[in-house]
């Protein structure tokens, strides 16, 4: 286990890429980072946990872009990198902050996400680009179709992993495995939690020897995160109590969490006739209308969100101080994935 840096530079990384942190006036590596790094830099696969918001992305983003600058490519056609992320949202952001990261270089890149239009992705991939950020499903119909070649694949990187494996991508991930060279690649997974039967089993796939970084339990608690809990009798008790809180307490923005799409929606319309301008988001809308509400909302168009589980993970919403959850979870690891949304203020 590398020792804890307070430092980017010590952990060996391109002085590019040391420049760009510094522009984006990012200075002092997170732990997850401080220990990531440099095991991925001597080329280990791996297997990393962390709690939201501890900075997993630009675990695995410096690395690549270290090995995409040092080195040169094994293949002139096929992508370098691959990066999955289990939903269209986290891959967007990931997607985001991978553009902000390459920012003035060469480096060409390519986002394949289900919902969106396959032939518009397959002419993007003509393009050679060196990496491809993609949810499983549909890089799996590029591989099908022979739109995409992972032959020469330097670095397969997993965000969220046993998120992928829960929404039953075990499938679309054994294809991609066997459609990338074993011999040639490192494997990176990453994910808030990875205490996870199927994910061991799966690593066990895919990776090669792989060194571990765990920081912190998988579940456990936010301490920089007030937490309250709200008692109510019935459901219009609980609906009056939701009015109340977002009218009379003070907040930037708010996530609410519940349990079914036609919730969202009640929610939603219930809280418009209050004049609390909110929007609903559910994963049964199209990519384009769930596009268009994230983009609104991010820009803070609204200030109240009423989601499902699908804006859970990874997200980063800058201005949310607010985190209601109307319907718990069923398992405990979404509740700790549902509150690290917040900018750390105050969750019920």
């Amino acid at each position: 286990m590398s020792e804890q840096t307070d430092n980017f530079p010590d952990l060996g990384l391109d002085h590019r890429l040391l420049q760009n942190l510094e522009h984006q006036a990012i200075t002092t590596p997170t732990e997850i980072q401080a220990q990531s790094i440099p095991l991925a830099l001597a080329g280990h696969d791996l297997i990393a946990s962390s709690k939201t918001g501890s900075g997993k992305t630009l675990a695995f983003l410096l690395p690549m872009m270290h090995r995409l600058v040092k080195t040169r490519a094994l293949s002139k056609r096929d992508p370098r990198a691959v990066i999955l992320a289990p939903t269209r949202e986290l891959a967007k952001q990931v997607f985001t902050q991978l553009r902000a990261l390459t920012s003035g270089g060469q480096t060409k890149i390519a986002l394949l996400l289900g919902g969106e239009n396959f032939n518009d992705q397959a002419k993007a991939l003509r393009k050679d680009p060196h990496v491809v950020v993609a949810t499983p499903g549909r890089l799996a119909n590029h591989l099908e179709e022979r739109s995409l070649q992972l032959n020469g694949l330097e670095l397969l990187i997993m965000d969220e992993a046993d998120r992928m494996l829960d929404l039953g991508f075990a499938e679309q991930l054994t294809l991609i495995n066997q459609a990338a060279d074993h011999r040639l690649r490192q494997t990176l997974m990453f994910s808030a939690t990875l205490d996870h039967a199927e994910v061991d089993s799966m690593a066990d796939q895919l990776l090669k020897s792989p060194k571990r970084v765990a920081i912190g339990a998988a579940n456990a608690e936010h301490k920089d995160i007030t937490q309250e809990v709200i008692l109510c009798d019935h459901l219009d008790h609980k609906e009056a109590l939701l009015q109340n809180l977002l009218t009379n307490r003070e907040y930037q923005q708010a996530i609410i969490f519940t349990a079914t799409r036609t919730d969202t929606e009640r929610l939603s319309a219930l809280l418009q006739k209050e004049n609390i301008s909110c929007a609903a988001l559910s994963g049964e809308m199209s990519q384009a209308e769930r596009n268009r509400i994230m983009d609104g909302f991010s820009r803070g168009h609204q200030q109240v969100l009423v989601t499902t589980d699908v804006a859970s993970r990874g997200l980063d919403l800058l201005q949310v101080s607010l985190v209601i959850n109307f319907d718990m979870p069923k398992q405990a690891e979404e509740y700790v994935h549902r509150i690290g949304r917040t900018t750390c203020r105050r969750q019920r």
